[in-house]
C-alpha cells in the first residue's frame, strides 16, 4: 500500500511539474474592432508560433478563440480593449489561465502591435512589436517578454589573451563558462576585465536577444610588473640610526673643543706680549 501512494505521489507530483500553462491568443484590434487584414493575420500567426515554442505552454490560437466567441454568440469579446473583466470572461471561455491581446496601431508599413498578457483580470505586463522589425527579438522577443521575462538575454563569448583574468559585468563578479560564454539580460552591459599585470579592459557592448556575441579582449601589459620588483613593500618607514665615529661623538667633540680653545688663546696672548709685531716702529724715542 505504501509503495502504491508513493508511486501516486511521484507521479503527481512530475505531472504537476510538465503540466502546460494555456495561453490563448484573442484577436487583434484597431481602433476598438477586430483587424482581419492581411497583415495582421500573419502578424498573428507569428505571435502564436512565439508562443507555442515556449516551454511548457499551450496555444489557443485566434481563431479557436474567434469560433469559441462566435458559439457562445458573445460578439462583445472579439474587443476587449484591455477590459479586465472582458478578458477575465474571455478566458472562462475558452479554457485558458493567460490571454495575450493587442492593439495595433500606425500607418501602412509604419505599424506598432502594444501587447498585454492578462492572468486572472490582472495585467501581468505589456510589450510593444514593431511590425516589420526584429530588432528587438520580433515576435519572438514579444512572446518572451511577456510570458518569460528572465529569459530575454542573450550571450557574449570572450576570448581572453591571458589566463587568470576577471569579468565584471556592472560592477559585478562573474564567472563565464569553459568556453568563454556568459548569458546576460538584453541591452548595454558595462563590461570590465582585470588582471594585476595588465590594464584593464573597459567597453559597453550591446547583448541581443537570442544572439552570441563575440567579444575579443586584447589585455595591455604594464611597462613593469609585480613579479620583476626587487624590493616587497612595507606598511610603514623605518628608521635606522647609526652611530658616529668616536672623533665625532659629543662628549667627545665637545670638552675637547673647549680645550683647544683655551690653549690656543694662551698662545696668542703670549704671542702678542713677547713677539714684536713686524710691523712695529719707533717713534720719539719709545720702542714698540
Amino acid at each position: 500500500m505504501l509503495t502504491r501512494i508513493a508511486i501516486a505521489a511521484v507521479l503527481a507530483a512530475s505531472a504537476t511539474a510538465h503540466a502546460e500553462r494555456v495561453v490563448a491568443i484573442a484577436p487583434l484590434s484597431t481602433l476598438g474592432t477586430e483587424d482581419t487584414s492581411a497583415g495582421t493575420r500573419k502578424l498573428t500567426a507569428e505571435i502564436e508560433a512565439a508562443v507555442a515554442a515556449l516551454p511548457a505552454t499551450k496555444v489557443v490560437r485566434a481563431a479557436q478563440v474567434a469560433d469559441a466567441i462566435k458559439r457562445a454568440r458573445k460578439p462583445q469579446l472579439r474587443a476587449c480593449e484591455g477590459d479586465a473583466s472582458c478578458l477575465a470572461e474571455l478566458a472562462t471561455l475558452v479554457g485558458a489561465q493567460i490571454v495575450i491581446s493587442g492593439e495595433v496601431g500606425g500607418l501602412g508599413e509604419s505599424r506598432v502591435v502594444y501587447l498585454a498578457a492578462t492572468e486572472n483580470g490582472k495585467e501581468l505586463r505589456s510589450t510593444t512589436l514593431a511590425v516589420g522589425g526584429n530588432d528587438d527579438g520580433g515576435a519572438s522577443g514579444a512572446a518572451v517578454r511577456l510570458l518569460d521575462p528572465d529569459g530575454y538575454r542573450g550571450t557574449l563569448r570572450f576570448a581572453i589573451d591571458v589566463a587568470g583574468a576577471t569579468v565584471y559585468v556592472n560592477g559585478s563578479k562573474v564567472a563565464p563558462t569553459p568556453r568563454g560564454e556568459l548569458a546576460l539580460p538584453v541591452g548595454a552591459q558595462a563590461v570590465r576585465v582585470t588582471h594585476p599585470e595588465y590594464h584593464d579592459f573597459v567597453r559597453f557592448i550591446d547583448v541581443e536577444f537570442g544572439k552570441t556575441t563575440d567579444v575579443a579582449v586584447g589585455m595591455q601589459q604594464y611597462p613593469i610588473v609585480e613579479h620583476d620588483l626587487q624590493g616587497k613593500p612595507i606598511n610603514r618607514d623605518r628608521i635606522e640610526y647609526v652611530d658616529p665615529p668616536l672623533w665625532r661623538r659629543w662628549y667627545v667633540v665637545g670638552p675637547a673643543a673647549v680645550g683647544l680653545a683655551i690653549i690656543t688663546g694662551f698662545a696668542v696672548a703670549y704671542a702678542t706680549h713677547h713677539f714684536p709685531s713686524d710691523n712695529c716702529r719707533k717713534v720719539g724715542g719709545e720702542s714698540c
